[in-house]
């Protein structure tokens, strides 16, 4: 089965046709397509693609949703001293499904 490592964000995704990949926000709307063109790798079985051979791959997806992803806390704690502060957040994701890796 071939997968691609693809880049969007600052961050490196995995993925197969078929999948579900939830990135950083992507300002697209829901049931519309997009294209990772940063392609670092492409891999199918013992066959692979880095560097100047995937430069002209790219991978598509098609958006799911735009959601939010699990909440994360933060404590902030200095002992004997009667500081503390919780402190989180919760990323704004874009779930895409993989439809399609090549040129």
């Amino acid at each position: 089965m071939a997968y691609a490592i693809f880049k969007s964000g600052g961050k490196q995704y995995r993925a197969s046709q078929g999948d579900f990949v939830e990135v950083d926000k992507l300002d697209a709307e829901i049931g519309g397509t997009l294209t990772f063109s940063e392609v670092l790798f492409v891999g199918e079985g013992s066959d692979f693609k880095t560097g100047s051979d995937a430069s002209g791959l790219s991978v598509t997806a098609e958006v799911v949703a735009q959601i939010k992803g699990p909440k994360v806390i933060a404590y902030k704690y200095r002992r004997r001293k009667g500081y503390h502060r919780t402190v989180g957040h919760r990323r704004k994701l874009t779930r895409v499904k993989i439809t399609g890796i090549g040129a």
